[in-house]
């Protein structure tokens, strides 16, 4: 991590965040989920530092990017990315997204068109509209400001507890995104998300979609979106539910280092 830097850039209209591992590689713009930052790709980006120049941003809302008033839906995402990839330059990127971050993906591949060189969509939020609303009418966000009002070694100790398995450093990256996520990122649940199959069918670039065993999107979607468009391909990541990047670290690096050098030779 001794050439990696921390920087702020603005696009679309307010300060994004990021950490860089930096040098002339490659561009991947890694993409995190609701309630992380750009930091808890660094176990990530560790593994593919020496090919790549990773560029992990914080959401707005998220870590120490901006938290504007409002606009926190897929479309704003999607427009500070495009504003990310602008105002740092980077030549045709691969993006990375989990979660969120990889619904966002998805919606940034289908308006750049071949501006990309690929993407990679590791269980992406691609919920039916019944799910979308049990989602938004939950307590998570309840929860969320419960959370709020707790000391970082209190909700530390409940992670480890609940994630035994997990990295202690990744726990903790993750507990600390947590704990810098304003309530109002919570905006991005709100119906209806961008229709995924159409999302899917208009990218033009090669698209790894990375499942696991318990996540968010089932094998039969996986298959569907395939059919949808032959540039895609999934991968299913046994004993991994919807945190795929932290239940099975090495497994995902593998998966996503094979597909970076699957687009750089094409």
């Amino acid at each position: 991590m001794t050439n990696w830097t921390c920087g702020v850039c603005e696009a679309n209209g307010i300060n994004i965040h990021y950490l860089r591992t930096s040098g002339y590689k490659p561009p991947l713009i890694a993409l995190h989920g609701l309630t992380g930052s750009g930091a808890c790709w660094i176990p990530l980006a560790r593994a593919l530092d020496d090919d790549y120049d990773v560029v992990m941003p914080d959401a707005r809302g998220h870590g120490s990017s901006s938290a504007p008033l409002h606009g926190f839906l897929y479309r704003d995402h999607a427009s500070d990315v495009i504003g990310l990839i602008e105002a740092l330059g980077l030549a045709a990127p691969v993006l990375l997204g989990h979660s969120m971050g990889g619904m966002t993906a998805a919606v940034v591949a289908s308006q750049v068109g071949t501006a990309i060189r690929g993407v990679i969509l590791a269980d992406p939020t691609f919920l039916s509209p019944q799910r979308q609303r049990e989602v938004h009418e939950s307590d998570v966000i309840e929860q969320h400001r419960r959370l709020l009002s707790l000391n970082l070694g209190d909700v530390l100790a409940k992670a480890r507890l609940r994630h035994p398995h997990r990295s202690p450093e990744l726990v903790e990256l993750i507990t600390d995104a947590r704990l810098r996520t304003k309530i109002s990122a919570f905006d991005v649940l709100t119906p209806p998300n961008p229709a995924y199959s159409e999302l899917v069918s208009t990218i033009r670039v090669p698209i790894l979609l990375v499942i696991g065993d318990k996540g968010v999107v089932s094998l039969e979607t996986a298959q569907e979106l395939q059919n949808l468009n032959q540039r895609l391909r999934y991968e299913r990541i046994p004993d991994a539910g919807h945190g795929l990047p932290y239940d099975q670290p090495d497994y995902f690096a593998a998966v996503v280092r094979s597909f970076l050098r699957s687009v750089a030779a094409s």
